[in-house]
């Protein structure tokens, strides 16, 4: 792909403040979301959500939504008021996926520019496919990777997309250097 991000660039759907994912002013307040934290996902059916957590501090570090026979794993990051990550970002995920004997090709999806890879890691051995997706939002990045039906067939894809879309990102006013992992949390529901 040859029209590359400029390092430093902003990258996200022109619609993102009125189709997601959300910056937490931008969140319909009356929507019953589950709070993670850092980000909160609307609930839908068919929707299994993992935490995954660092077995030594025992911190959330991504949030695992199971959907449309696909898998999306999600994480926010603090981002500079007027700098995208997400151009630095494919740049290391491209070298990490080569150095691991991967395959991978930028391409223009939905949500801008992504990654498609295919990494050991599937069944028997073998290899899998994975989608890797990113959107820079006011003063947060937020980073996706697409398994399963997802990573490959349309209209799974597209559910995907749609559910990622749907994420609100919770950055909050403290200073935070960018680059960090916005701090997730055990789920709350409205109400409880």
């Amino acid at each position: 792909m040859t029209d590359e991000t400029p390092d430093g660039a902003k990258s996200a759907p022109a619609d993102r403040a009125e189709n997601g994912p959300f910056d937490e002013s931008e969140a319909n307040p009356v929507r019953p979301y589950i709070d993670l934290g850092g980000i909160k996902v609307l609930p839908r059916e068919g929707l299994n959500l993992r935490l995954e957590v660092d077995e030594k501090t025992q911190r959330v570090v991504a949030v695992g939504l199971d959907y449309a026979e696909s898998t999306l794993q999600v994480q926010p990051f603090a981002a500079p008021r007027s700098l995208g990550l997400w151009g630095e970002t494919r740049a290391q995920i491209r070298d990490q996926v080569s150095q691991q004997g991967g395959r991978v090709e930028e391409r223009e999806g939905p949500l801008g520019p992504e990654l498609l890879a295919e990494v050991a890691g599937g069944d028997q051995g073998g290899k899998r496919i994975a989608r890797f997706v990113g959107v820079d939002g006011p003063r947060w990045f937020l980073r996706g990777v697409i398994g399963g039906r997802g990573a490959s067939d349309a209209e799974a894809a597209a559910q995907v997309e749609d559910l990622f879309r749907s994420i609100v990102v919770v950055r909050g006013g403290a200073p935070m250097p960018p680059r960090d992992l916005i701090p997730l949390a055990m789920p709350t529901t409205p109400g409880s």
